[in-house]
């Protein structure tokens, strides 16, 4: 147990140095920062993302947040750059060197040859008056006055730091840009978020049977329907194929519990009336919603005329991995 105490305290220390660390981050922002985010905003290239050591990891992650956002960048590791990699910088391109100190010997050898070229240079550091601080454009300061652990060594809070700023470049870009969630849906199409951003009903009702049943037709042949059709439900429509009704499997066996003289009884007697209806052309998320707020399984469907389309079944959704 005290084992355990320790470990939580050690815990809990850690996460509030780097919460605390990111809330002063915003004491460094200025104009610098305002100034590097329209200047990719109005760049014809990409943007390039540098680093070395854990400051190349952070630049991954911030590369794909751009990408996934609508601004295309690339990854060079600044120890391949000036290997050879350096080709991939083109007249136009933005470049971004993440480097906590700012006084690598990698950096000091890049920041040259790429201001050589033309190329503006954002610097993520922790010291502004560092070679790279110095020779950089624009500069983001990532100061953090010590890392979460204990030797003051692993890179804790400044990696944090760098990952924060590289963050919040991308939401100013993505608001600037307008970038909406259907652009957002074209960026992620697979799993289970470009599901819930792209996916439709008709995508579902596709693959599903379509019970149906007259309001004059006997309740024995609605329970075949609804066997038969394997969805739990049935529509009840008349002849312009217009939803008159629904019958659900829980109908059937609340009506028995009443009476088991079914003889005389048709689908009118036993439906409910005006249920709920989702349009064919609406998103597979918006028939969630509607079915958790109605506290339903099953939902029926309706075209641009209003007829009948078919069913959506609760689990059909979460099938596709949609929660």
């Amino acid at each position: 147990m005290k084992n355990t105490d320790l470990i939580l305290a050690k815990a809990k220390e850690s996460i509030e140095l780097q919460s605390n660390s990111i809330a002063n981050l915003t004491n460094f922002l200025d104009n610098s920062f305002a100034n590097a985010v329209n200047f990719i905003l109005n760049s014809k290239g990409r943007v390039i993302i540098t680093g070395i050591g854990k400051s190349a990891n952070i630049a991954n992650k911030i590369v794909a947040t751009l990408n996934s956002t609508g601004t295309p960048a690339v990854f060079m590791h600044a120890a391949d750059a000036i290997h050879g990699d350096l080709g991939n910088i083109q007249t136009e391109d933005v470049v971004i060197c993440i480097s906590k100190s700012g006084n690598t010997p990698e950096i000091k050898v890049l920041v040259p040859l790429i201001r050589n070229s033309n190329n503006k240079i954002i610097a993520i550091t922790g010291n502004a008056d560092s070679f790279l601080g110095k020779n950089a454009d624009y500069v983001l300061n990532s100061y953090v006055e010590r890392e979460a652990d204990p030797n003051n060594l692993a890179p804790t809070n400044s990696t944090t730091a760098q990952l924060v700023l590289g963050d919040a470049l991308a939401v100013c870009l993505l608001d600037l840009r307008g970038f909406s969630n259907k652009d957002f849906a074209k960026y992620h199409p697979g799993g289970a978020l470009g599901k819930r951003l792209y996916l439709r009903v008709s995508d579902l009702v596709v693959n599903n049977e379509l019970p149906k049943v007259t309001p004059n037709d006997k309740v024995s042949k609605v329970i075949v329907e609804i066997s038969e059709k394997r969805l739990g439900v049935t529509a009840v429509i008349n002849t312009e194929n217009k939803i008159e009704g629904i019958i659900t499997d829980g109908d059937i066996r609340r009506m028995l519990n009443k009476t088991t003289k079914i003889d005389d009884l048709t689908a009118v007697d036993i439906m409910s009336k005006q249920p709920k209806t989702i349009h064919i052309d609406a998103m597979a998320i918006d028939a969630l919603d509607t079915l958790e707020n109605n506290n339903i399984t099953q939902i029926l469907v309706v075209n641009d005329d209003d007829e009948y389309a078919g069913v959506v079944h609760l689990h059909d959704i979460l099938k596709e991995g949609i929660f």
